[in-house]
């Protein structure tokens, strides 16, 4: 197992999202003296994740696979997390992510969007197996932030 993974499901580079849950992997992989963590963003990956064999695709699958803790950050569409992020996991076996602690990170226009995309995130984690912690949902003004992320990784000592 590698150690702090941030998988990114922001379909747009360079998002806010990507900031955020890089910040928490960042600060999790630090306060454990841990290497910073290693980023698959699927803004990257665009139609290939659409190719069912595409190389780079099966790569991050590995990744996030190997991963001691994934951190997963998504901005709210419809309720919920991004297509892209749904057809990325969706090429996981069952209880893929068995073994790998989830860290949820959700952004939303409004504190319960937020927090509605986070449990649906949540839920989607367990589904593969993860060891779910309590998500990080935040508003997107609260997002560029370092402070949440900070007072989040500290809530979150010893349980990940």
């Amino acid at each position: 197992m590698s150690g702090v993974v941030v998988l990114s499901g922001n379909p747009r580079a360079g998002s806010r999202t990507r900031t955020l849950a890089v910040r928490v992997g960042a600060d999790i992989a630090h306060r454990d003296g841990a290497a910073p963590p290693t980023v698959v963003d699927l803004a990257e990956y665009g139609a290939q994740l659409l190719v069912h064999d595409d190389v780079r695709v099966a790569g991050g699958l590995a990744t996030v696979r190997s991963a001691r803790v994934l951190v997963v950050g998504t901005p709210t569409y419809k309720g919920s997390y991004t297509g892209l992020l749904k057809v990325f996991v969706d090429r996981l076996p069952h209880q893929g992510l068995a073994g790998v602690v989830g860290v949820p990170v959700t952004v939303g226009a409004t504190a319960q969007q937020a927090a509605q995309s986070e449990r649906h995130l949540r839920g989607l984690l367990a589904e593969l197996g993860a060891e779910v912690r309590p998500g990080l949902a935040v508003t997107e003004p609260s997002a560029g932030d370092p402070e949440v992320s900070v007072g989040y990784v500290a809530a979150l000592a010893g349980r990940v």
